[in-house]
């Protein structure tokens, strides 16, 4: 019961990352906003959960996980239903921007509440199901988005929320032990110095694309924030008495090893999941509905390996399971790097299948491995830190393909012009027109479709090459010192 109602909060929050995605077109319409400010419903609640990811461990010391768990819930929950019934984009704006502070504490305290709940060998079985819920959210939300939009309203992308948050309130309230509190002083400055170079590195990767980089000066005092706050931030925290993050984090190396995996499993998997869409349906031409139903069978990928994992992971060594999943998941953007926009559903979704599977099998040993030398009094602090990176790794993730998609769509249309030859044999095959424009708009017309189908399997191919690099990380991380003390390894 433990699991369940916790598990409940978390796939209500992950999913809110990118169920609002297809609805945004929608809600522009309804909430009278142009394309730039409807993109503000999606960045103030990335910024807003980043920010208030910080300080979760010592909030949870100090006030208690279960009275921390149950506020944040209920106010995710009433936030939710405040969204759906927005009337005006500053309305919802500000009730995006709460959501984003009282969701962002819901995954590392589930995190956190598995693996204090369950004894040490069934935490690969705890962290299966709980990544489940963290590694589905993403890929089901624009699915889910979609049919809501399509079949209801774009409002109930968010009213989905409240009768899954009142059943994980219940829960929580009647199944979910209290940890031991500690009063100890809270680090303001430290706070504000990370808070704001995490922030300002949001809105630098969401903001990048629209204001076209660092030509703006918007950009430009950005990224100047990112660098002054973290180096302050850093010159601080090794010389303050009251540390806002522990030094005892940074010396765990299988700690600071999994929380860096967990950054590049996030670009791979948030990477890939913005493209596809766009892909689909600007490209080849899929309705919603069709896109989210051929980008599900991913999922279904992903949750047979993690109902696999933790059994794998008592025959098998967690670091190779992990080399084989990040193998998989190369193979499969390898695939992808050969699409072209007559590829057919079936390849679509065999891939999507493959990628699911390398992808099952990275998140639980990653989770595992990273805690398994991790103090269980630093687990507040530590599963804030793990769940920051993951975030940050996906906003890194998707800044980096769009970006490059727009450049390289701009560079492959100017190529392919000064390449293209009018010959006779050229015009004798294309569709005649009885509109004089016609000719030139259907040359151009193919000229973008080509010119998309080099830039996204140049996408797919960056993110082969990411995911293949990451695999050194592997020699940082080590298996606990007792397989039988941690039979979840053995």
């Amino acid at each position: 019961m433990v699991t369940v109602s916790i598990m409940l909060a978390t796939i209500m929050q992950v999913l809110d990352t990118t169920i609002a995605n297809v609805a945004l077109p929608h809600m522009q319409g309804s909430l009278s906003a142009s394309s730039d400010q409807i993109t503000w419903v999606l960045t103030s609640y990335i910024v807003a959960s980043a920010i208030m990811t910080l300080p979760v461990g010592y909030l949870s010391l100090r006030f208690g996980r279960r009275k921390l768990f149950l506020w944040s819930v209920t106010g995710f929950t009433l936030s939710s239903m405040f969204c759906g019934q927005a009337n005006t984009l500053e309305q919802m704006i500000f009730w995006r921007l709460a959501q984003g502070i009282f969701g962002a504490s819901l995954a590392p305290l589930s995190q956190a509440t598995l693996l204090d709940t369950y004894p040490p060998e069934k935490h690969a079985a705890a962290m299966s199901a709980w990544g489940m819920g963290i590694m589905l959210g993403p890929i089901l939300g624009p699915t889910l988005g979609g049919w809501l939009t399509e079949y209801y309203t774009w409002r109930w992308v968010f009213y989905v929320n409240v009768p899954v948050g009142i059943v994980s309130i219940i829960g929580i309230y009647l199944y979910v032990p209290d940890n031991e509190l500690q009063k100890r002083p809270f680090d303001v400055r430290g706070f504000a110095l990370l808070a704001l170079a995490v922030a300002s590195l949001q809105m630098l990767l969401d903001r990048g694309e629209q204001a076209d980089w660092f030509d703006a000066l918007e950009i430009q005092l950005y990224a100047i924030a990112v660098v002054l706050a973290l180096y302050l931030f850093i010159v601080h925290n090794l010389t303050s008495k009251h540390r806002f993050l522990s030094p005892a984090l940074l010396r765990d190396r299988n700690y600071v090893s999994g929380t860096l995996f967990i950054f590049v499993v996030g670009i791979v998997l948030l990477g890939t999941m913005a493209l596809l869409p766009t892909y689909l349906q600007q490209w080849k031409g899929y309705p919603v509905m069709a896109t989210g139903f051929v980008l599900m069978p991913r999922g279904i990928g992903v949750m047979f390996t993690m109902w696999l994992v933790h059994r794998l992971m008592n025959v098998m060594d967690a670091r190779l399971l992990i080399l084989i999943g990040l193998g998989i998941v190369s193979y499969s953007l390898h695939l992808m790097a050969g699409f072209n926009l007559l590829v057919s559903e079936r390849e679509l979704v065999v891939t999507g299948i493959i990628q699911g599977l390398g992808l099952g099998l990275l998140f639980v040993p990653v989770s595992i491995l990273t805690y398994a030398t991790l103090s269980p009094t630093l687990r507040g602090e530590g599963t804030a830190l793990f769940s920051l990176s993951r975030n940050l790794g996906s906003s890194v993730g998707v800044s980096i393909v769009m970006g490059a998609l727009s450049r390289n769509m701009w560079i492959n249309q100017q190529e392919l012009a000064g390449r293209m030859q009018i010959t006779p044999e050229l015009m004798a095959n294309l569709p005649s027109t009885p509109d004089a424009m016609g000719m030139p708009m259907i040359l151009f017309n193919e000229l973008a479709h080509q010119a998309a189908e080099i830039a996204y399997v140049n996408d797919f191919q960056l993110l082969m090459w990411v995911s293949l690099a990451a695999m050194p990380l592997v020699l940082f991380l080590s298996k606990p010192a007792s397989q039988h003390a941690q039979a979840g390894l053995a």
